[in-house]
């Protein structure tokens, strides 16, 4: 898999272009992706060939384009890939020439959620043609139709709601307090495993009334309600609070509105994605002792969400700075614990 920054039984760490080094990975050697690229013109990291610092959303979303089509080649033929990505918004010109954005990033300030602290300055967002100032990019779906048209298969549209947003100062239109997680595969057939990931159901055996009778209400393997043959009638839906999908497991479908809060990253003064996402996407997304990618590694969140869960991880990262933090703080932690070498 070409030359490691890191490497041990649980964790491989590269320092470098995210393109590049997929390039030297072998073809069908990650069973699932879970990454957040940089985002479109949130900050300057301060790396050359760094990834969110192009002119146009459009030289953005080729860019993108061109390292999932590396990744593509790295993925199993039936893994999956998640890709998170927040908005961003065309800018107002300045007088001397610059760019500058008064409605804000998305609700972003000196950091995005994968832990990447950011220099002072923004990265001058050039407007599209045609595209006046204030308006939302919509750069999340134009990364999602472009793999899309580069052969990617689009499954879901994945809405991460955080409760604990940073306040934005803008009056002139709403908050923004989602982003997006998009699921994409090679093919139309692949790994993708429910039940890890099922909510329980809060009324796991209702009452529902018939024609004046009490009928009881149970979950069947096709995951619709049936009624007891002493209620008669046809497959019923619970109604009011009871809008499930039950299984044989008892447990519901997630669904695709995701609700979790950042959290702070331990050593370091910033809010990071939490855990619990990328563990949502690799327990449905990735066979049990598969390997886990994030061309992005940034503070290295997927990385642990993987060997937490008995997966091999690879992370890969333009700056070292972001390995080693994950390092000290994270990964190598993790794989003490796994190994029971750990206090």
């Amino acid at each position: 898999m070409g030359e490691a920054y890191y490497a041990d039984e649980h964790v491989t760490l590269h320092h470098g272009d995210a393109a590049a080094t997929l390039a030297t990975l072998e073809p069908g050697s990650v069973d699932c992706i879970v990454t957040s690229p940089p985002y479109f013109g949130l900050r300057d990291y301060g790396v050359d060939g760094q990834i969110g610092a192009e002119e146009s959303p459009h030289e953005f979303v080729t860019a993108l384009v061109s390292v999932f089509r590396e990744a593509r080649r790295v993925l199993a033929d039936d893994g999956t890939l998640w890709v998170n990505l927040g908005d961003s918004y065309a800018a107002h010109q300045s007088n001397n020439g610059g760019y500058s954005d008064k409605s804000g990033l998305a609700g972003f300030t000196s950091t995005d959620t994968k832990g990447r602290r950011a220099n002072d300055a923004t990265v001058p967002r050039r407007l599209s043609p045609g595209v006046p100032p204030k308006n939302l990019l919509g750069v999340p779906w134009r990364v999602a139709f472009a793999l899309q048209d580069d052969g990617w298969i689009l499954r879901n549209d994945i809405i991460w709601s955080k409760p604990n947003a940073m306040p934005e100062s803008v009056r002139d239109r709403l908050s923004a307090r989602h982003e997006h997680i998009f699921l994409l595969t090679k093919s139309a057939r692949y790994w993708f495993d429910l039940d890890p990931i099922r909510e329980p159901l809060a009324y796991p055996a209702a009452k529902n009334t018939i024609g004046g009778k009490h009928t009881e209400i149970s979950a069947t393997r096709g995951g619709k309600y049936d009624p007891s043959s002493k209620g008669g009638g046809s497959n019923l839906r619970a109604t009011g609070r009871q809008h499930l999908t039950p299984d044989t497991n008892g447990g519901r479908n997630p669904g695709d509105v995701w609700t979790f809060p950042t959290t702070p990253f331990p050593g370091a003064h910033f809010a990071t994605f939490p855990v619990a996402l990328p563990e949502r996407c690799i327990l449905a997304g990735c066979k049990p002792g598969g390997t886990v990618l994030d061309m992005f590694s940034g503070s290295g969140t997927t990385g642990l969400a993987a060997t937490k869960h008995g997966r091999r991880y690879v992370g890969i990262d333009l700056n070292a700075e972001y390995l080693d933090l994950s390092l000290r703080t994270r990964l190598r932690e993790r794989t003490l614990d796994l190994e029971g070498g750990a206090a």
